[in-house]
């Protein structure tokens, strides 16, 4: 799309330029001359500001990290047939809707899900987990470059761009890693919230 944006950019500025080398070297000017003379040159600049607004529209395509870990799918071996297929369903959709590269669910003291990109760390939640579970809210790290903390994170993935850390009530935790900085949108984080707390519900009405 840049490609194509930068065709309509010299196109704009061929036919501007072209229309003023026109009028400079014409012998005499008439009134019908005139009316082409401006259109033409209304042309050039209408193509160059469609090229300017579509570079403004069109979000910039964000290269992935190169993530240190191998693909991989794990899940706690002592889970309920329905609990099993709830973690495989909801991980799937959220590696596949968004731009997560790596999904952790930790409940009751133990990794009951990892998928995507996995590290060979063991993970403990730390200060940022801490302070999920105590407020209770979304926590979005969009630049993980921009916080100290987020080492607690690297046994999940080492150095992941982007983490958001969701709390399943004061039990466990919702960990997304995400392949570039800024990766999740608002709807993003709607909807891992909204699995989330459907995955909760469920975690604790089988124990």
């Amino acid at each position: 799309m840049k490609f194509s944006t930068n065709i309509i950019l010299f196109f704009g500025f061929l036919i501007l330029a072209l229309a003023v080398f026109n009028g400079l070297t014409a012998d005499t000017i008439s009134p019908e001359f005139q009316r082409a003379e401006i259109l033409s040159g209304m042309s050039g600049i209408g193509l160059m500001l469609v090229s300017l607004l579509l570079k403004e529209i069109i979000p910039k395509e964000k290269n992935r990290e190169d993530l240190q870990g191998d693909q991989g799918f794990y899940l706690h071996t002592n889970l309920n047939k329905e609990i099993a297929e709830e973690l495989a369903w909801g991980s799937h959709q959220i590696l596949l809707a968004t731009s997560a590269a790596t999904i952790l669910v930790w409940w009751n003291d133990k990794i009951i899900l990892k998928r995507g990109i996995i590290g060979k760390g063991n993970f403990i939640p730390g200060e940022i987990c801490e302070r999920s579970r105590k407020s209770q809210k979304l926590i979005s790290l969009v630049k993980t470059k921009l916080y100290p903390g987020r080492i607690e994170f690297d046994p999940i993935c080492l150095d992941l761009p982007s983490i958001i850390v969701y709390p399943l009530e004061t039990k466990g935790f919702v960990i997304v890693g995400g392949w570039t900085e800024r990766s999740f949108t608002r709807s993003d984080e709607i909807w891992i919230k909204g699995w989330s707390d459907r995955l909760t519900s469920r975690l604790i009405n089988k124990e």
